[in-house]
């Protein structure tokens, strides 16, 4: 079989490689880098969290670990391969087709999670040719995120652990189980390059046959799952399951799915993660926000309209993952109620498969990262900062019951008023949607709600359900049932009619219930149901005589409402019947109504019900009859004064109810207190939380600082020494001059021309003593300050020693001017040698006399010229030539003896006699010789004249 050549179709095909990290982060980018060749085929940008008012030093210190090139991004920049970009401090990151896009930071509840905000960006942008790479760092930042790259089939690398300075980020992300490798990153670039360069190699969707049949091996690969976790995933949709399969045989480096079977057949650790991963949806909490505005502004109101007092409202998610969905769902709801003052229940029911991912959401606990999705106010009434985390408040995980559920093959949940189901439809082929659509619509009441996500839709079942929100897919139930059965292979309950449709019809109320009906109204006491709280909640016959609206607010609660001498009794008999949990009657209670006193039984007795309701309490009013008192005409007055004392006695049970009455009120003043400053108190403990948020926050921008400006003093420390080694090292005088000509810096050698030690540093250079003989050394200076032209001068020293001073403007790295910097080159040897040169060039080479020059310690001849040579017969260079050196250094002695710096005297060389004039050259230790050949001069005498 001919092996497919793959090519990349645009630039667009590359890996784009996200990178997060906080604390820490600078040395796992540094030790990533180094590990990675100059040419790997794909782009990096790096996110980081930085401080917003200083200046990133992370691209100049990042580009020492790395032969590519280091770019702080800027607005508009094309993402090219071989390149790592660097976002810049205060600015959120996001690309889109290709191009990084600078955003102002949004802040959300103290957390900054520039991460998130990029990695999700990533992920829509590049699909599956996104990478995310969680590093070092403290928080949760790039949990969110690596969820979405993860749902886009991306890659997900995080650093293990023990190997970051700062774990919370590496485990918060480890925590989702969704990481491909989990490795130190001086290991990362090895496993990133080979599953980018496998993945280029092979063509896409490898694993589907051309005809569109579902091959063998892919049927074997189903059933090896379904026997592993009891789920058939041939339904889903093709496409889907094979990504995810390619995906995997990718990260192994398998290239025919035969040998993918095999290994899939014989690793139970491929089998959960493959699961895993056909578990993967995108979700969040109020993802696509509208959406859930829109629900509860006007879907919600419009279905508990007319709902009776006690409603209980009920709600399904299925495929509700990890839970953020059915919880926004839930908040949505109690919002709503509170701000309607309803008074009704909440029962939300969110079933998944994935067990694991259930368990996640029966604790309720997410990460700060959740912040980028949920109000500041949401947070602070639904959630509770737990370090680094949020966790759902009670009040609303109540409401909600999680269970493991496959909608496919588990019997539904009924009489649904909402279902919610935005993150599953889409995984499900056209054959699987059919089934799942009836059963929403059997599942749910008559006007229920559906809220399907932006992709999904009822599919052909428009006469199932009727559209109310278009853009974003909630949808109505209908009554029509002529399709219902359809798909139903669930066991139902027998009030179903015969084409599979529930009829809840009303059945008319029959004589007996009547009957019921009217003695009750007749006969019965009045009485009310209320909560525990006293809130009333239902009111039967007339019970004006026992209760009154008090003063102010309107206030339907038994405590507010009883007439005189009920409120403290009645208190005090509900505090005792929730203790004992059986009924408590009050008898002969005294109630002042209409000017008077009637005399009452109560009777508080608790409500029973189903096992989650909520407890509730009946209070029976019964007035008994007033007995009038008999006039007594006994001449004793015994009866008058019996009456008398009875009369003094209920006025001071009167007056001591009513202190009772008065201490009980201050006594709930004082809850109310209390219970207002526990919730102020909760309102600080709340702002400490997101104080503590922010702060961790700048101690991970102050940490990121730090790690750069650490780098940099190591790099400084690198320089110094270089420079220090370099001055040390140097024989030439050096002095650095600030502007105001003060000594900021020298060379040990620059003691020998001016006079310094190590206090000096920062003391005017005209104050100290020089060793040179110059005196416009100041005046040099600042004209080199004030025209930058560098100037040369020629400087003897006090010793003798000659330098050439080189006075130079000194610039700093930004090309500012700083000072000045003066050199002392020594050239004492050269000086010399170019006065002997000059002073070899003044010997007259084309004197016909012989001039020689002797050097008198060494007695030897360092000069002769042409008739010197050619008379002394100098060329020979034997002993004669030697004993001519001799004489003549002899001769030189005796004149600097005699103290003459001239002088002429006689001496017999070889076979001539010569008359030598001596000119001594003291610096040199030298003597130059004049000789006259006297027996020349006298053939000439004899000669014609």
């Amino acid at each position: 079989m001919k092996k497919r050549k793959v090519t990349l179709k645009s630039t667009g095909d590359f890996y784009v490689v996200g990178m997060g990290a906080s604390a820490g982060g600078l040395e796992a980018f540094e030790r990533f880098f180094q590990h990675m060749p100059e040419n790997p085929g794909m782009a990096f940008i790096l996110v980081p969290h930085l401080d917003p008012t200083h200046a990133s030093l992370m691209p100049s210190l990042l580009q020492k670990s790395s032969k590519m090139t280091v770019e702080q991004v800027k607005n508009g920049t094309r993402v090219k391969p071989n390149v790592i970009y660097v976002v810049p401090p205060n600015h959120n990151l996001a690309i889109l087709k290709g191009t990084l896009q600078l955003m102002d930071p949004v802040l959300t509840s103290g957390q900054k999670m520039p991460i998130d905000f990029f990695l999700r960006s990533l992920a829509l942008d590049k699909g599956n040719r996104a990478v995310c790479v969680i590093l070092s760092g403290m928080g949760s930042d790039g949990t969110l995120g690596l969820r979405a790259i993860k749902g886009e089939l991306g890659l997900a690398m995080v650093q293990s652990p023990d190997s970051a300075k700062y774990d919370s980020m590496p485990k918060s992300a480890i925590d989702t189980d969704l990481a491909d490798f989990i490795l130190p990153p001086e290991s990362m670039p090895a496993r990133l390059i080979a599953f980018a360069k496998y993945s280029h190699k092979t063509a896409s969707f490898q694993v589907i046959p051309p005809e569109g049949k579902v091959p063998d091996a892919m049927k074997k690969i189903f059933v090896i799952l379904r026997n592993a976790t009891g789920h058939d995933f041939s339904s889903y949709k093709k496409n889907t399951v094979y990504r995810r399969i390619e995906r995997r045989m990718n990260m192994h480096q398998i290239k025919n799915i035969s040998t993918y079977v095999r290994f899939f057949q014989e690793s139970p650790k491929e089998i959960n993660s493959l699961f895993k991963e056909m578990l993967i949806g995108v979700t969040g909490f109020f993802r696509d926000s509208e959406a859930f505005e829109k629900l509860k502004r006007d879907i919600i109101p419009v279905l508990l309209d007319k709902k009776p007092v006690d409603y209980q409202i009920r709600v399904w998610v299925p495929g509700c993952s990890t839970g953020e969905e059915a919880y926004s769902v839930a908040i949505c709801l109690r919002e709503y109620i509170e701000s309607a003052k309803l008074h009704c229940g909440v029962q939300v029911f969110a079933t998944d498969i994935d067990s694991d991912a259930i368990d996640i959401a029966r604790q309720g606990v997410y990460p700060a990262s959740i912040a980028t999705d949920v109000s500041k106010e949401r947070l602070k009434r639904f959630f509770t900062a737990e370090e680094g985390t949020f966790r759902i408040r009670k009040e609303v995980r109540d409401m909600l019951v999680f269970a493991t559920q496959s909608v496919i093959k588990d019997p539904p949940f009924t009489k649904m008023d909402i279902i919610s189901c935005r993150n599953l439809l889409i995984y499900l082929d056209g054959t699987l949607q059919k089934r799942v659509i009836p059963l929403f619509h059997y599942s749910l009441r008559r006007g229920g709600i559906l809220f399907l996500g932006t992709s999904e839709s009822v599919g052909g079942f428009t006469d199932l359900f009727v559209t109310i929100e278009k853009k974003w897919k909630i949808f109505r139930r209908t009554d029509e049932s002529s399709r219902l059965s359809i798909g139903l292979e669930f066991p139902v309950s027998a009030d179903l009619h015969s084409n599979g449709e529930v009829w809840k019809k009303t059945p008319e109320p029959s004589t007996a219930h009547l009957a019921e009906r009217m003695l009750l109204a007749s006969y019965a006491p009045p009485g009310v149901v209320a909560n525990m709280a006293g809130d009333i909640l239902y009111i039967h016959g007339k019970t004006g005589r026992f209760l009154e609206p008090a003063p102010g607010e309107a206030k339907w609660n038994i405590h507010e409402m009883g007439r005189e001498g009920l409120k403290p009794e009645i208190a005090a008999a509900i505090r005792r019947m929730k203790t004992s949990r059986m009924s408590v009657v009050l008898k002969g209670l005294k109630v002042r109504y209409n000017g008077g006193f009637i005399t009452v039984d109560v009777t508080v007795l608790p409500m029973l019900r189903g096992e989650n309701a909520p407890e509730l309490l009946l209070i029976v009013f019964e007035e008994k009859a007033t007995v009038a008192l008999a006039r007594s005409t006994d001449k004793t007055g015994f009866r008058v004064r019996n009456n008398n004392k009875v009369i003094d006695l209920e006025k001071e049970l009167l007056i001591t109810r009513e202190n009772l009455h008065t201490t009980i009120e201050e006594l709930e003043t004082a809850n109310e207190e209390l219970k207002s400053t526990n919730e102020e108190l909760q309102s600080t403990n709340e702002e400490l939380e997101t104080t503590k948020e922010e702060q961790q926050s700048l101690n991970e921008e102050l940490t990121t600082v730090n790690s750069e400006l650490q780098g940099k003093i190591d790099e400084l420390i690198v320089s110094n020494n270089d420079m220090k080694n370099l001055l040390n090292s140097t024989s030439i005088p050096t002095i650095f001059l600030d502007m105001d000509l003060r000594i900021k810096r020298y060379t040990p050698h620059a003691t020998r021309v001016i006079n310094l030690i190590q206090s000096d540093i920062g003391r005017p250079v005209g104050d100290l003593v020089t060793k040179i003989h110059y005196n416009s050394f100041i005046d040099d200076a600042r004209a080199v300050l004030s025209d930058l032209v560098f100037r040369e001068r020629e400087v003897e020293s006090l010793s003798g020693e000659w330098y050439m001073m080189k006075i130079l403007p000194y610039r700093t790295v930004n090309n500012v001017i700083d000072g000045v910097v003066i050199t002392f080159q020594d050239t004492t040897e050269s000086k010399l040698a170019r006065e002997e040169i000059s002073y070899y060039r003044s010997f007259p080479e084309l004197d016909p006399d012989p001039v020689a020059e002797i050097d008198l310690s060494e007695g030897e001849i360092t000069y002769a010229n042409p008739a010197a040579r050619k008379t002394l017969r100098l060329l020979s260079g034997g002993p004669e030539e030697r004993d001519v050196a001799a004489a003549l250094a002899g001769a030189a002695r005796r004149a600097v003896a005699a103290g003459k710096e001239t002088d002429e005297t006689t001496l017999p060389l070889i076979d001539s006699q010569f008359r030598i004039r001596i000119a001594l050259v003291p610096e040199r230790n030298r003597a130059r010789m004049y000789l006259h050949d006297l027996a020349a001069g006298a053939e000439e005498e004899k000669g014609p004249s």
